[in-house]
């Protein structure tokens, strides 16, 4: 028998759609991939769209002028804004309602920037601190694949509004109980808030896979590719729950 009749066959090359499919069940094989075609747009894309669409719902179900309401109620300038008159009251309201549409208007943008980011430092820890030789386009399609199972927090979401959750206290940047700091008090204390919304299951399953991912574009274990994931994702929560306890 030939070398050749026992060489065994390459996988086939996946589609944009498997990809995304093999990313939640069979996530080595889109990682693989990944080194043949390090294309990222596709999550991008859709990720945007499900986050528009839990937009559209929220703006539905809860009103952005509600969601101003409750962010303001929960926040340190919530006696100070009690203390002022109706009129300016509704003032604020309003002008605060707009700048939060137009920030959602603009989220595909900013998401857009922020993977940039992550993709640029995780990819300078990688190969500084490790040696690995890890392209910024196969960084960029690691975070965007990787970051998938945060979609589901708008599937999740727009669920939860049409089952009909009240809007009271809704906090759009934790719709559904995926962590611990769901079943808290927002205007309690802000840091131990912000550190329990960082043990979120969707977040770490999010960093698992771009462990995998890490790990797959170089020669880096997997356990110790999650391990620098994790450390970066910790250390961004600390440094944003410590804002949000400052104001």
């Amino acid at each position: 028998m030939s070398s050749a009749a026992i060489s065994p066959t390459p996988d086939a090359p996946l589609s944009p759609v498997e990809r995304v499919v093999d990313t939640f069940f069979a996530p080595s094989k889109t990682f693989n991939d990944l080194k043949r075609n390090q294309s990222w747009w596709v999550p991008w894309l859709l990720s945007s769209l499900l986050a528009m669409g839990f937009w559209v719902v929220v703006g539905q179900k809860i009103g952005f002028d509600e969601i101003t309401r409750n962010q303001i109620a929960n926040s340190s300038r919530a006696a100070q804004f009690e203390k002022l008159p109706p009129d300016q009251q509704e003032r604020q309201i309003e002008v605060s309602t707009k700048i939060f549409q137009y920030i959602t208007y603009l989220g595909p943008i900013v998401g857009l920037i922020i993977i940039v980011i992550m993709a640029a430092v995780l990819m300078g820890t990688f190969n500084f601190g490790f040696g690995a030789e890890v392209p910024f386009k196969g960084a960029l399609a690691v975070v965007t694949y990787g970051g998938l199972p945060l979609c589901l927090m708008y599937v999740l979401g727009v669920i939860s509004l049409l089952a009909g959750l009240k809007p009271e206290g809704f906090n759009p940047q934790n719709p559904v109980a995926t962590n611990p700091a769901y079943f808290m008090d927002m205007a309690g204390n802000k840091f131990l808030y912000g550190m329990a919304s960082a043990l979120d299951v969707l977040a770490i399953w999010s960093i698992i896979l771009m462990g995998m991912g890490f790990s797959a574009q170089s020669k880096v274990k997997k356990g110790t590719a999650m391990v620098i994931v994790a450390c970066w994702y910790l250390f961004a929560k600390l440094i944003f729950a410590g804002l949000a306890s400052l104001g």
